[in-house]
Order: structure tokens, then C-alpha cells, then sequence
């Protein structure tokens, strides 16, 4: 009923930047929460950033001032622009929203995700 599907990653050295994208799919109404997970290697999955729609977006404290999130509702996409990486920003990195669907009903859906590498 509802795909999300990441895009945007890859490899990039220390210092970069790397722009993730995520678009949602399917028998949607309308979505409310959007946000950005990372779990890095032997690490619990984590909240980079979330912004819900017309809301103000909320980030980790580990990116904040290096990570932007941004939506485009007209198209039900989120980005994520990674700025300054680090190689502690390492990590597969999941898409996550909370979307109403044309039946009423309500949920909270993944991505398979993107894997982002910071390596020099």
C-alpha cells in the first residue's frame, strides 16, 4: 500500500557532503511526521532528524548545524542534506513516516534505506 524509497548515498571522504532523498508511494491521504534514522555498524538505530508536516524540524544533537531536513509535500519526498561529515556519521540510513491512507487507516512506514560511508 505504501513504499518509501532512499536514495543518495555512497561513498564520500571526511568533510563532505551527501544529499539523501526519500519518496513515499502508494494509497496515501496525507502524511504527518517525516524523518531521517541511522544505524551505524554494531550501533542501535537512532533518530537524525523529523519534521512534521508545517511543523519546525528537530535534529540529533550529533548533526545539528551539519544536517538539514527539508520536505517537499506536493511530491511526498524528504531530504536530508548531510554537510561536514564525519566518519562517526557512518551508517545506513532509513526513511520514516507517518502516513494516513486513503482507507483511513494510519501507520508508521520504513524504507529499506541507503548506506552512507565517511572514509578517507
Amino acid at each position: 500500500q505504501v513504499q518509501l524509497v532512499e536514495s543518495g548515498g555512497g561513498l564520500v571522504q571526511p568533510g563532505g557532503s551527501l544529499r539523501l532523498s526519500c519518496e513515499a508511494s502508494g494509497t496515501i491521504f496525507s502524511i504527518d511526521m517525516m524523518a531521517w534514522y541511522r544505524q551505524g555498524p554494531g550501533k542501535e538505530r537512532e533518530l537524525v532528524a523529523q519534521v512534521p508536516t508545517g511543523g519546525v524540524p528537530d535534529y540529533a544533537d550529533s548533526v545539528k548545524d551539519r544536517f538539514t531536513i527539508t520536505r517537499d509535500n506536493a511530491k511526498n519526498i524528504v531530504y536530508l542534506q548531510t554537510d561536514s561529515l564525519k566518519p562517526e556519521d557512518t551508517a545506513v540510513y532509513y526513511c520514516n513516516a507517518v502516513i494516513k491512507l486513503v482507507n483511513g487507516m494510519s501507520g508508521r512506514y520504513w524504507g529499506r534505506g541507503t548506506q552512507v560511508t565517511v572514509s578517507s
